[in-house]
């Protein structure tokens, strides 16, 4: 085994923003956990670190399992011998007390990892965790007979109301945070109240450094106050990735018109919207899938058998 002090890990923050994105942009990864704006605002809860060695982008964070803590990394990413820089994750793992174990793996990786260690590794499907992507064409101009359905929320909300899309910026931060004040009193549930309490430190915190974390985001505004915003990041050169999509549940057809309205200004180059994972939650796994998309991301845990 390669000696673990070979990599050396430095926790994740805002200032290592060019040196992450240097690999993650022009790769071919469409995991929304590869968006450098989920790692940096994600942080404090999984302990994020990177490390940089031999062309390649290395990072390790931390996941409950069971009540414990796990150290877990995801595929490397870059140009080289993919087979020495998973040898160098096991190394770490090794030095750190734990087995090797790789999160967010997708089928094309597997074959990788098989190829390179053939019965090595044991894979565990996390549907929970797969990542719903879209044509960005499909969720800006919504053609065509499957979309009919969220052309009439949008319509019916149009006839409703009066309203402005406005870009995020700094003056309007504090009313988002109220929309996601509301939206959390309307969704709140006993077992997920450490979630929403972790996604709105998340939040907070991205709302708070949204140019630093490369974010860009809009809000639907009526009658002069906000009701509905969205944001999120670039994962490579042709997906855009959103994080947080937060409305007034009041409002009908909220959620259809704010997908639609920040879609269509996301730039041309970027041909998949990746909506990130449904956690399991029923409401929005139906959501996500009454979208229709074209890439439903397996993800796999791959652990290293001893």
């Amino acid at each position: 085994m390669i000696n673990s002090t070979a990599l050396s890990f430095r926790p994740i923050t805002m200032e290592d923003r060019e040196a992450i994105t240097a690999f993650t942009l022009p790769g071919n990864a469409l995991n929304c956990d590869y968006a450098f704006a989920n790692m940096c605002s994600w942080r404090f809860l999984y302990d994020s670190e990177y490390a940089v060695r031999d062309g390649f982008l290395f990072v390790r964070f931390y996941v409950e399992e069971k009540g414990h803590r796990h150290l877990a990394y995801m595929l490397p990413v870059g140009d080289g011998d993919l087979k020495t820089a998973i040898g160098l994750l096991g190394g770490d793992a090794e030095s750190m007390g734990y087995p090797l174990l790789i999160l967010g793996v997708t089928p094309e990786l597997k074959i990788k990892i098989n190829t390179l260690f053939p019965d090595s590794f044991t894979y565990i499907k996390e549907r929970d965790f797969f990542d719903y992507i879209y044509l960005r064409e499909d969720l800006a101009t919504l053609r065509g007979k499957k979309f009919q359905p969220k052309r009439n929320h949008v319509n019916k909300f149009k006839k409703q109301y009066e309203y402005i899309y406005m870009p995020i910026h700094r003056e309007i931060v504090s009313q988002c945070m109220e929309v996601e004040r509301i939206w959390c009193r309307a969704n709140v549930d006993e077992n997920d109240r450490d979630d929403l309490a972790h996604e709105h430190r998340s939040m907070t915190f991205a709302m708070n450094h949204f140019t630093e974390l490369g974010l860009s985001g809009g809000a639907i505004v009526v009658d002069g106050k906000i009701v509905a915003f969205t944001y999120g990041s670039p994962i490579n050169s042709y997906t855009f990735g959103i994080h947080v999509e937060k409305a007034d549940v009041c409002y009908e057809g909220i959620f259809s018109v704010i997908n639609q309205e920040f879609a269509s200004r996301i730039p041309a180059q970027y041909l998949y919207i990746n909506r990130e994972e449904d956690l399991g939650i029923p409401g929005l796994r139906q959501s996500k899938l009454s979208y229709h998309p074209v890439i439903l991301l397996e993800k796999n845990a791959a652990v290293k058998r001893r």
